[in-house]
């Protein structure tokens, strides 16, 4: 099991909050779906599609209550919870429809509520329910989700599995100036805020390197260290690991007795209020997953990967709710883990990336031995950014995409200036991935993964109906992850 993550006390304020989630959902029935991703996944992305697709009649034929016509009216109403802030949706839009540009990435908490009226497909349930649904969509960064199995791990046992992290791979370069100062470091000498400071940014340059494209390492708590916000330069926030001896205690007013207490409050200050004020009051849940730029950079990215869905998927108590679990504690009773950009690659492999994503997450699940129930993984495009052609070569036709590259984005030695549309092949991924996956394992020298050609396109350009109104965005699946993610509360 899992170890716990919050203290009775914080149990008893969850429960309550929980309490008055349930009372209020009696007069508006309401699903809280959480959206969070690891790094560059495309979270924005995913939520502006989401409900433009909605408040704008999209294509969704695997979206029931659209598709068979008992969704009646979709508008964005004012969010419940005040103290946080809203998801931006206009302006996300704008960039993507009108600038054709894709908007900023999530660097802190946001929510948006959107409400459906409906018709429920069941006469019995005509009678009793107010045939409404609001949709609170929770978005926060992925770091801040990765933050959470530290509620469970002292300093000691952070230090030790941070530290040997740092000594694999390309990290182990990656972390040398760090470790070189905290091996440098005398653990016992008095408390020194300088070279607490030092250490601090040391370390989360180290975090910053491991986080950049050309790496794409996924595994980087505190992520707070990362996306620091309104603490920036807090005592909560100076704080990094230390190589500790194998037993012993901290000496009063030491580096290591500074170091022990700021975790501490890290965990008090940060992590605990995430996991109590929103993370705890979720119902559903989707993580989005770059698995492509993963195999683009190798196989110790795909590992890292990996190993975050591992804890990602560890903080999740999946099961069913109802009014006794929600005093007891609400459960995210429906994961939904989605690779995205399934438009960088032609239909015939969008499978392919499905069951590549699929291994991962079952490793990450038969590592922390639970149940895949109320899991699913999915392949998708929340923004359709290319079409699908063929080139003759060699007497045979080859599958390629079509988009338009980003300003600046070079493609065999050519730059583009964000005006012209090219056609790429995008390379195949693994018909089987179990046989690649234990060779990764493996550690087998040299290994090469399939090429895959990421290139960064432009958001497409919107056809206008008759009468001057935009499409809606285009998409790959994004109707059948709604169906998982709310379909059957619109039943």
């Amino acid at each position: 099991m899992p170890p716990r993550l919050t203290s009775f006390a914080d149990d008893a304020r969850i429960a309550f909050d929980n309490l008055a989630d349930r009372a209020s959902g009696l007069v508006n029935p309401t699903v809280r779906l959480g959206v969070t991703g690891l790094s560059r996944s495309g979270k924005t992305v995913f939520i502006s599609s989401l409900v433009h697709n909605l408040l704008h009649g999209g294509r969704l034929p695997l979206f029931e209550p659209v598709q068979s016509g008992r969704v009646s009216a979709v508008r964005l109403e004012p969010q419940p919870d005040d103290a946080v802030p809203r998801f931006q949706y206009e302006d996300h839009i704008r960039a993507l429809v009108k600038d054709r540009i894709w908007p900023d990435s999530t660097r802190a908490i946001s929510e948006l509520r959107i409400t459906l009226d409906y018709q429920s497909a069941s006469g019995w349930n005509r009678l009793f329910s107010p045939g409404r649904l609001s949709i609170d969509i929770v978005d926060y960064p992925g770091e801040w989700l990765l933050d959470l199995p530290l509620l469970g791990k002292d300093y000691r046992t952070f230090s030790e599995e941070t530290i040997a992290l740092a000594k694999t791979g390309v990290r182990s370069e990656l972390s040398r100036g760090w470790l070189a100062l905290t091996h440098a470091a005398d653990i016992q000498a008095g408390a020194d805020e300088m070279i607490a400071r030092d250490l601090a940014t040391a370390f989360a340059d180290y975090l910053k390197a491991c986080k950049a494209d050309e790496r794409s390492l996924s595994t980087l708590p505190p992520g707070r260290l990362l996306l620091p916000g309104d603490l920036d330069g807090s005592p909560a926030l100076t704080f990094a690991p230390l190589a500790l001896p194998a037993d012993g205690r901290p000496d009063r007013g030491s580096l290591w007795t500074m170091m022990e207490r700021r975790y501490e409050a890290y965990k008090s200050v940060v992590v605990k209020p995430f996991f109590r004020e929103h993370f705890a009051r979720l119902d559903r849940q989707i993580v989005l997953v770059d698995a492509l730029q993963a195999m683009n950079r190798g196989p110790e990215a795909v590992q890292d990967l990996e190993r975050a869905l591992t804890d990602v998927l560890a903080c999740f108590r999946p099961g069913t709710n109802s009014l006794l679990s929600s005093l007891l504690g609400r459960r995210i009773d429906r994961v939904l883990v989605a690779a995205t950009k399934a438009d960088h690659l032609h239909h015939e492999s969008h499978d392919r990336l499905d069951a590549l994503t699929r291994r991962l997450v079952d490793r990450a699940i038969d590592r922390i031995g639970m149940a895949g129930a109320g899991i699913d993984v999915m392949a998708l495009a929340s923004v359709r950014a290319t079409r699908e052609a063929s080139v003759k070569r060699d007497g045979h036709d080859l599958p390629v995409i079509v988009g338009t590259p980003m300003e600046g984005e070079t493609i065999a030695g050519e730059r583009f200036d964000g005006q012209r549309t090219t056609a790429i092949f995008p390379g195949d991924l693994p018909a089987d991935p179990e046989s690649l996956f234990d060779r990764i394992a493996a550690g087998e020298s040299g290994l090469r993964l399939p090429d895959v050609n990421v290139v960064r396109f432009r958001p497409p350009q919107l056809e206008e109906t008759g009468g001057g109104i935009k499409l809606s965005v285009p998409h790959i699946r994004l109707d059948r992850a709604m169906q998982f993610l709310f379909g059957d509360r619109l039943a």
